[in-house]
């Protein structure tokens, strides 16, 4: 049974990953999303078309070279055929009658928020309206850096990794973990009718680890929010707000001296034991300091290698475990388990209540 939820929208890029056409040419960028190869590229006009990167011929991928991108066309490196935007093929060689058949299947994509989404299933349920936002990626008032990284593990073990955050005390320390996170209960919102589901971990006396003592400047305890919303399968925001100890927001909402920043994470299978971990942090303090920016990338960076190599060790741990092993889960897993439930309803299976 696949693990993967099907009709649904995944990242599948970056925008600035796939190359504006300034000069005509260049090549299709392909990545395997859900076990499809899709490759990726944007027309003349700028917009990007996402289809099958296997070639109806002799299934040679068409986001390798020597294919390559003529005009509005995506061209075949092996025997030349070549294809339009909607994925029907112009021309073959060798003959001027080109197969009725000979054409590619086409994905459904939205660019949005920075990200490139490309929709997995039956295009005929491909909602636009439906695609999960995370705005603050591409607001003004906002500064954001991101990257992603190769997960040789099973989408579900990182969607457990970011619903309990108790493990950056252990696993980041130094970075963004300390005692109090794990310590400090959670509370858990979830909303059946919608599909989502919120984690709320409130620390009103922290320590304030690296990650935001220099990129903020506070040297003494803080006030640590950690407000989590997770619209499964595949979108995580963490809404994090740090001031000193004892500020907090006005009774109208506002929030002048606390310090937010947006940790999103775009989960993406690609395929049922790796996955694309797309991650992307975004502040709306010292938007053009350049070394904070820089300090964040690399921080945040470390810390998905972080997860990345836990992750990957579980996997190989869950390849290799009898028939009928029992985990336990305790108070802190309670947004997995729910996360768990409402991945398990989207798929339209069953749930191992032990996985």
């Amino acid at each position: 049974m696949t693990s993967i939820v099907r009709d649904q929208w995944y990242v599948a890029a970056y925008g600035h990953e796939i190359a504006p056409r300034d000069g005509g040419g260049g090549t299709a960028f392909g990545r395997t999303i859900c076990g499809e190869p899709i490759s990726f590229w944007r027309t003349s006009g700028g917009e990007v078309t996402a289809m099958s990167d296997r070639c109806v011929h002799r299934r040679f991928p068409l986001s390798q070279a020597p294919s390559r991108l003529v005009a509005d066309t995506v061209v075949c490196g092996y025997h030349g055929f070549t294809y339009g935007a909607d994925g029907v093929c112009v021309a073959v060689p060798g003959q001027t009658r080109v197969p009725r058949s000979a054409r590619l299947r086409r994905y459904p994509v939205v660019e949005l928020d920075g990200f490139v989404w490309v929709f997995i299933g039956d295009p005929d349920r491909a909602d636009a309206g439906s695609v999960p936002r995370a705005p603050w990626l591409a607001l003004e008032g906002w500064t954001t850096v991101c990257g992603m990284e190769p997960l040789a593990a099973r989408a579900s073990l990182l969607v457990d990794n970011l619903l309990d955050l108790s493990h950056e005390t252990y696993l980041h320390g130094g970075y963004i973990g300390t005692p109090e996170v794990a310590e400090t209960p959670i509370t858990v919102d979830v909303d059946e009718q919608a599909g989502t589901l919120r984690v709320s971990r409130h620390m009103a006396d922290a320590g304030c680890p690296p990650f935001y003592a220099r990129s903020t400047g506070i040297t003494e305890r803080i006030t640590r929010w950690q407000d989590i919303e997770f619209t499964p399968p595949c979108l995580y925001r963490l809404h994090s707000r740090v001031a000193p100890v004892g500020v907090e927001p006005n009774a109208d909402g506002s929030d002048p001296d606390g310090f937010h920043v947006k940790v999103v994470y775009a989960i993406t299978p690609e395929t049922e034991t790796s996955t694309h971990d797309f991650w992307a942090v975004a502040r709306d303090f010292a938007l053009d300091d350049t070394s904070v920016s820089d300090y964040l990338r690399e921080s945040n960076r470390t810390v998905v290698r972080q997860d990345v190599t836990a992750l990957d060790v579980l996997e190989r741990v869950l390849a290799s475990e009898p028939d009928g092993y029992q985990e336990l889960s305790i108070d802190i897993d309670t947004g997995s388990l729910a996360a768990r439930r409402l991945i398990a309803r989207l798929a339209d299976a069953p749930i191992d209540s032990d996985r």
